[in-house]
């Protein structure tokens, strides 16, 4: 039995339109990309996506040299630690705007980053940022990360999303 082959489709670069890129931070997360925080266990990752998130639900400028912004609307979904006893009170501590940060309710079913009720999440509060922390937890059942064509799959359609509404994506 023989596997058919895609057809092949070319775009001419002559043909696409250059737009610019807008930023939650310039030159670091952009609006409608996926953004990966990396480092070694105990680096600091979380502590710094959570207090990014407190300045930015209050909109305070991430950089002392930027503008304030609007304060914006914000995902945050943790696999590791607990929203009462960890997140809320560092969110707090780091004079967060608690009522703009919005965490998907996992207590039926565990999410993935393809899971429907994040662009769900997205619309309904107009989340400019969404925080998967970590990445590796938001993967799906029996998803292998060290598989890339599995891996850029997962994250090509949590991109796709992250375009459509002009979120920044933090994993």
């Amino acid at each position: 039995m023989e596997t058919s082959k895609p057809e092949l489709k070319l775009i001419q670069m002559s043909d696409v339109e250059a737009e610019e890129v807008s930023w939650l931070w310039y030159p670091f997360i952009p609006y409608g990309k996926l953004t990966i925080i990396q480092g070694d266990p105990g680096d600091g990752k979380t502590t710094f996506v959570l207090n990014a998130a407190a300045k930015l639900s209050k909109g305070i400028s991430l950089d002392t040299g930027l503008q304030s912004e609007e304060p914006i609307n914000i995902i945050y979904q943790t696999a590791e630690d607990g929203l009462a006893d960890t997140v809320k009170p560092r969110l707090e501590g780091a004079g967060a705007d608690c009522s703009k940060i919005h965490v998907i309710d996992e207590s039926d079913k565990s999410l993935s980053m393809v899971d429907e009720r994040v662009e769900q999440a997205i619309i309904r509060t107009g989340a400019k940022l969404l925080i998967l922390d970590p990445l590796q937890a938001y993967l799906g059942g029996g998803m292998d990360m060290n598989r890339a064509n599995e891996a850029r799959d997962m994250t090509k359609k949590l991109g796709a999303l992250a375009e459509k509404y002009k979120c920044a994506g933090i994993n």
